[in-house]
C-alpha cells in the first residue's frame, strides 16, 4: 500500500514543503531515498523501537520511503514522526484518510514521545501557504506555531496520541495564542533600567544618541567603569519591536531553535553578547547546514562585543559586510540561504592592555607605543562603520552614593521613539531605510547640510583635533540625530559641538 504524509524542509528563514511517500511491497528490506542525511537514515532504528514501545508494529516487509522533491537534501530528525505516521497508515494501523490535510514533523525517542524541533514557525507560515488545514507537531514547539492564524495547531506528547487523532480515538484541542494580545502584553518588558545606574550622565546621552539614529557605538574606558552595564541597558530604550519585527525575529530563533517552549513571541529586542573566543561561522552563520550566527540572532536588537580587541581579527573582518548590507549571505555549492542582519553593534575596550590609560587616578604602566599596537588590532574600516567612540570614566563616592533618582529608561525611550517617527518621515519614499546610520554619503550631502558657521566649527576641528576624512560624514549623520532629538529642523553649532564631542579615537595622539 502506498501513502503519503507531508513534513517540511528548512532554508535560511524559509520552509519547503516535503513530500514523504511509503509503499509497503514483498521483501525484507527498508529503503530510505530522496537525498536523506544520516540523521534521516537512522530514523529506522527511532521509529521501530517507538512504535514497538507504544503498541504497533514495524511490518516485516519491503518499506520504501521516498522524500521529494528528491534534489533537496533532507537533514535532521524532524522527519521521525512524518516517516512514522506514512509507516503506520501503509500497513494499516492508522486511517490514512486524513493525512493530505496535515504536515507533521517531530523527532521521536525510543518511548515514543516526542522532542522538539527547529523552525516550528517558518514551517507553519509555509503551511498555511500551501493550504494545510493543520501542523502536528511536539507540544514543546506548539505555541510558536499557534502564532500563525488559520492553521490549526496541535501540539502532540507521543505518536500513540498521532494514531489515535488519525484513528477518531482521540480528540486533540487546538493550540490558541492569541498574537496580538500575546505581543502587546510582554513589550518592553526589560529586566533592568537606565535608572539603576548612578552618574555616567554623559554617556547615558551618548546612547541616547545611538538609539535613536541606530548609530553603532565604541565605549572605552578602564575596567570597572560600567561598560558592560551600560550597554546591557541600551535595548530598553530602543523603539519597541513592531509585530513585524517581531515575527522576523521570531523565525530566526525559530530557525536556531533558541525559543523556549513558553514563548510564542520574541517581544523584546534582542541582546545578544558573545563571547570573544568566538569562531567566524558562530558569529556570522554558516556550517554543512547554515545555521544563523550571533549577528543574525541579534537581528532588530543589539549585538554587544565586550573586550573588541580580544576578539580574532578574522572574526570581527567577516563582520564589516553584514554590518554595511544588514544582511548575510552564506553560498554553497548547491544553495544559498539569506539572514537577516540588521543589529546596532555596541564595543567596549580597554583603552590599553593594562586598562588605565587616561584613568583620572591610576598610572598605566604600558611601555610605549603599546596604546597604539592595542587600538590597532581594530582594523580601520570596522571602526570606520561605528559613529560614536565614547570615553567612559569611573564613577566617584559621591555619585554612587548619592539618593538623587536617574531618568528612567521609559522616559528616555519616547524621546528616542519622537526622533524615529521624525526619521521615518523623513525616509517615507525609502522603506529600506529606518534610522539617520543608514544614510548613504550622497543622503548625507542632501539631507545634512550646515551653515556658513557651522562649516567654520567642523573645519577648525578637524584641523585642531586632527580628525580624520572618515570622520566627517559620521559627524554629520550624529548631528543630523542630535537635531532630530532636540526637534530641530537645522543642525545648529551645538548639535555639531556634541556630535564632534564623541569622535575620541580619531584624535591624532588621542593614543600616544
Amino acid at each position: 500500500m502506498l501513502v503519503k504524509t507531508f513534513g517540511s524542509a528548512v532554508y535560511g528563514i524559509e520552509a519547503i514543503t516535503i513530500t514523504v511517500e511509503v509503499n509497503i511491497a514483498a521483501g525484507t528490506k527498508y529503503f530510505i531515498v530522496g537525498l536523506p542525511d544520516v540523521a534521516v537514515k537512522e530514523s529506522y532504528f527511532r521509529i521501530e523501537s517507538a512504535l514497538k514501545n507504544t503498541g504497533f508494529r514495524m511490518p516485516r516487509q519491503q518499506v520504501v520511503v521516498n522524500m521529494a522533491p528528491a534534489d533537496i537534501k533532507k537533514e535532521g530528525s524532524s522527519y521521525d514522526l512524518t516517516i512514522a505516521t506514512a509507516v503506520l497508515a501503509a500497513s494499516g494501523q492508522l486511517e490514512p484518510e486524513n493525512l493530505d490535510k496535515y504536515i507533521i514533523m517531530g523527532e521521536l525517542s525510543l518511548d515514543g514521545s516526542l522532542q522538539p524541533i527547529k523552525g516550528a514557525l517558518p514551517i507553519a507560515i509555509q503551511a498555511r501557504k500551501d493550504g494545510f488545514k493543520g501542523f502536528i507537531l511536539p507540544k514543546q514547539n506548539a505555541r510558536e506555531a499557534a502564532i500563525v492564524n488559520d492553521l490549526e495547531v496541535y501540539g502532540v506528547d507521543n505518536i500513540k496520541e498521532v494514531a489515535g487523532f488519525f484513528n477518531g480515538d482521540l480528540n486533540i484541542e487546538p493550540e490558541v495564542v492569541n498574537t496580538r494580545e500575546e505581543f502587546y502584553n510582554s513589550l518592553s518588558n526589560y529586566d533592568s533600567d537606565f535608572s539603576e545606574v548612578k552618574g555616567q550622565e554623559n554617556i547615558k546621552r551618548a546612547l541616547e544618541i545611538a538609539a535613536a539614529g541606530g548609530h553603532n557605538v565604541i565605549l572605552i574606558g578602564p575596567p570597572g567603569a560600567g561598560k558592560t552595564m551600560l550597554a546591557r541597558r541600551l535595548p530598553s530604550i530602543l523603539p519597541p519591536l513592531s509585530l513585524y519585527e517581531s515575527l522576523e525575529t521570531t523565525k530566526i530563533h525559530s530557525v536556531a531553535g533558541k525559543l523556549a517552549a513558553a514563548d510564542a513571541l520574541v517581544t523584546i529586542r534582542p541582546f545578544r553578547s558573545p563571547h570573544h573566543t568566538i569562531s567566524d561561522v558562530a558569529l556570522v552563520g554558516g556550517g554543512g547546514n547554515p545555521q544563523p550566527g550571533e549577528i543574525s540572532l541579534a537581528h532588530n536588537g543589539v549585538l554587544f562585543l565586550d573586550e573588541l580587541p580580544e576578539f580574532k581579527r578574522s572574526a570581527l573582518e567577516v563582520m564589516r559586510q553584514p554590518l554595511e548590507e544588514r544582511r548575510v549571505t552564506i553560498s554553497r555549492a548547491k544553495f544559498t540561504v539569506d539572514y537577516p542582519s540588521s543589529f546596532m553593534l555596541v564595543a567596549s575596550m580597554n583603552p590599553c592592555p593594562c586598562g588605565y590609560y587616561n584613568h583620572p587616578e591610576k598610572e598605566c604602566i604600558c611601555p610605549p607605543g603599546m596604546v597604539q599596537k592595542y587600538l590597532s588590532k581594530i582594523s580601520g574600516p570596522l571602526l570606520d562603520r561605528i559613529d560614536l567612540h565614547v570615553e567612559v570614566t569611573p564613577v566617584n563616592f559621591s555619585e554612587l552614593s548619592s539618593d538623587r533618582a536617574s531618568e528612567k529608561s521609559e522616559l528616555i525611550r519616547e524621546r528616542v521613539i519622537k526622533a524615529r517617527e521624525v526619521q521615518v518621515e523623513r525616509f517615507g519614499n525609502r522603506p529600506d531605510l529606518h534610522a539617520n546610520a543608514q544614510m548613504s554619503p550622497q543622503m548625507v550631502r542632501d539631507l545634512c547640510k550646515i551653515d556658513v558657521a557651522g562649516q567654520t566649527l567642523l573645519k577648525r576641528a578637524m584641523e585642531k583635533l586632527g580628525l580624520s576624512a572618515r570622520a566627517y560624514d559620521r559627524i554629520l549623520k550624529v548631528s543630523r540625530t542630535i537635531a532630530d532629538l532636540a526637534d530641530s529642523e537645522d543642525i545648529k553649532l551645538e548639535h555639531l559641538a556634541e556630535a564632534i564631542h564623541f569622535r575620541s579615537l580619531d584624535r591624532e595622539g588621542w593614543a600616544g
